[in-house]
């Protein structure tokens, strides 16, 4: 049985479902946070230490300004209302991409990092304004800068993963095959779900299904 630590998720689907259920993206996006909460829970349950979590890539800024506007409105609301809760829990958040926010938005994620810092439990690493091609452009960049010797292992240590293992499994939603730009060093060797279900509708009964098929796999990473 295939050992379970790092999930990844690109939680694509909030504005189809708002559309399609209540005449508004926005509510999709309101609908697809509860949906992370509960997949949230069930992580902790299966006692995955690392979840990643596709929330606002670097090509996201071309959505309408308003749409942008309420997806950090909802970010704002749920790091005041839910940073201790997830703190008591053990819970780290990182963030990963670049913090070009507004100040108010820095400084809660700036805040929220801090405050779960040392916790051990699980690690939340939330993507925002987040493109791994950018990623790997600047970490070339840091290699050449401190003149150091391209290598696998050089790279890696100027990722903003560094410190994280790479995920076992990526999930998409949303009855889309493709990776958009989403940890492409990363997911070399995981193991990829492409779910149907638009991420408001994708359940923990759906999440608790991958697990038990990625368990069943046969992992070579290259031997027979």
């Amino acid at each position: 049985m295939n050992p379970l630590t790092h999930v990844a998720i690109i939680m694509d689907g909030n504005g189809r479902w708002g559309l399609k259920y209540k005449n508004s993206r926005n509510a999709g996006h309101k609908a697809g946070l509860k949906t992370v909460e509960k997949i949230i829970r069930e992580t902790l349950k299966n006692k995955i230490r690392f979840l990643t979590l596709f929330a606002f890539s670097t090509e996201n800024w071309k959505r309408p300004k308003k749409e942008i506007h309420y997806l950090f409105n909802l970010l704002e609301n749920f790091l005041i209302n839910r940073i201790d809760e997830l703190h008591k829990k053990n819970i780290k958040l990182k963030i990963l991409g670049s913090k070009r926010f507004s100040p108010k938005l820095n400084k809660l994620l700036s805040y929220s990092e801090k405050k779960t810092f040392g916790n051990n439990k699980l690690q939340i690493n939330l993507a925002l304004n987040y493109g791994s091609k950018l990623e790997l452009i600047e970490a070339f960049k840091k290699i050449n800068r401190n003149k150091n010797k391209i290598s696998e292992q050089n790279l890696e240590r100027y990722l903003q993963t560094k410190d994280i293992p790479d995920p076992d499994i990526l999930i998409r939603t949303g009855n889309t095959k493709r990776l958009s730009n989403f940890l492409l060093w990363q997911i070399a060797y995981s193991e990829i779900f492409f779910e149907k279900k638009l991420w408001p509708a994708f359940t923990e009964k759906d999440f608790k299904k991958i697990i038990i098929e990625y368990k069943k796999i046969k992992r070579n990473f290259g031997k027979i």
